[in-house]
This record gives structure tokens, C-alpha cells and sequence, in this order.
């Protein structure tokens, strides 16, 4: 699972990703997936104008779909996760994020040294 940052980059300015993860992206030996956490995020903070994150919701969700991501909802279970998390990062979007790494035992790929500090299936790229 891609975190939000690297899904824009991997969807509109693929020259950003960092070369360790375009070879993961690329692999046809890994599935690859987002959440819906992360398109949740695009809206509220394209919404409230942050320069970093400017893109159509709708448009990335469909990108993404189109070119073979699975699209992993977000649950009671990954919501309840979050209480057993270190409170290391505050933000609620990376939170649910690794929640359902966790849960569902998927890795998640970010570029955030300080969401890699959670235990777990998390890998900074």
C-alpha cells in the first residue's frame, strides 16, 4: 500500500518517486494497493488549498483503479487499531494508514521517516 504522497507522485509526477520505490511499483510480483484514507486526505487537504497536495479525488481514484491498484476501504477494525498505535505522528491520515498495514498485514511504502518508526509492516522508501 502506497501512503498519499506517493500515490500523487506515482499517479501525476512519477519523476519525484524515489527510485527504490518506482522498482517496487514496477514489480509485477508486487499487488499494489491504496486507501480509501488517502483519497479521503486529497479532499480535505487539496480543499483547504495546501500547495503539496493538489489534485481531482475523483480523477486520481480512477487512475489508480484503471491501472491495476486495489482500493482497501477503510474499517471499524483499522479505525480501532489506531488506539494500540505509540503516539509517534499525529497526523489522522498517516494514523489509519498504518493501522491498516497493520491489520491487514500489507506493507505500506511512504517517504515519511517518521511513520517508518511505527512497528510493523511499514517501509520507508
Amino acid at each position: 500500500m502506497l501512503d498519499t504522497h506517493l500515490l500523487l507522485w506515482a499517479a501525476g509526477q512519477p519523476d519525484r518517486l524515489p527510485e527504490e520505490a518506482r522498482a517496487l511499483i514496477d514489480s509485477p510480483e508486487n499487488e499494489l494497493f491504496f486507501s480509501a484514507a488517502s483519497i479521503w486526505e486529497v479532499v480535505i487537504k487539496s480543499g483547504l488549498g495546501r500547495s503539496d497536495i493538489q489534485a481531482d479525488a475523483r480523477v486520481l481514484r480512477r487512475g489508480l483503479l484503471d491501472n491495476g491498484y486495489g482500493e482497501l476501504p477503510v474499517g471499524s477494525e483499522h479505525v480501532v487499531a489506531i488506539v494500540g498505535l505509540p503516539a509517534i505522528h499525529k497526523d489522522p491520515f498517516d494514523r489509519i494508514l498504518i493501522a491498516q498495514a497493520q491489520v491487514e498485514g500489507i506493507t505500506l511504502l511512504t517517504v515519511d521517516p517518521t511513520v517508518a518508526q511505527y512497528p510493523g509492516p511499514v517501509r520507508v522508501v
